[in-house]
């Protein structure tokens, strides 16, 4: 076990929690490798863990009706798969396949989640660490939607200010 503690604990998002944490966490963890095109998740199913992306890539996907699935993020070594655990309804909001062959730490969400109950330092610890990366995440986001606007032409709505 000792040696899962350091793996998990070297993970750049874990990295500077307390030791006792890292350990809980080690414990509720599981390094996988999964085959190319594996599906993660779909939309609408339980959230019920997450992953750390230690080698290979992730598609974070949507289902548009009469077009199929559309990539809206790509992610890799260092990244976290899954953020739909931490809140109700519990259930992943987009689909993920594995881009790449993946190997990742999968960790149970639900036994995080009640851990976090139990230990509101732990679940802040938690929380602000997954809060960062949602941020992160919208940051890029909004700047993929600029690019987007830029590229096509679309002009700005009325009473807006335009972006150069």
């Amino acid at each position: 076990m000792g040696e899962e503690i350091q793996l998990v604990g070297a993970l750049r998002l874990l990295r500077g929690l307390p030791p006792e944490y890292t350990a809980w966490l080690a414990a509720v963890a599981r390094h996988v490798s999964l085959p190319k095109d594996h599906r993660l998740f779909e939309e609408g199913a339980p959230a019920d863990r997450f992953w750390i992306v230690d080698a290979g890539e992730v598609a974070l996907d949507v289902l548009v009706p009469g077009d199929g699935r559309l990539v809206i993020e790509t992610l890799g070594r260092g990244d976290v798969v899954g953020l739909s655990w931490l809140v109700p309804p519990y259930q992943w909001q987009f689909g993920a396949v594995c881009r790449q062959p993946m190997q990742a730490f999968e960790f149970d969400a639900r036994a995080v989640r009640a851990a976090s109950a139990r230990d509101p330092e732990f679940g802040y610890a938690i929380a602000t660490r997954f809060m960062a990366v949602a941020a992160h995440r919208l940051h890029a986001t909004r700047g993929r939607l600029l690019q987007a606007r830029s590229a096509s032409g679309w002009p700005a709505a009325a009473g807006t200010a335009t972006v150069e």
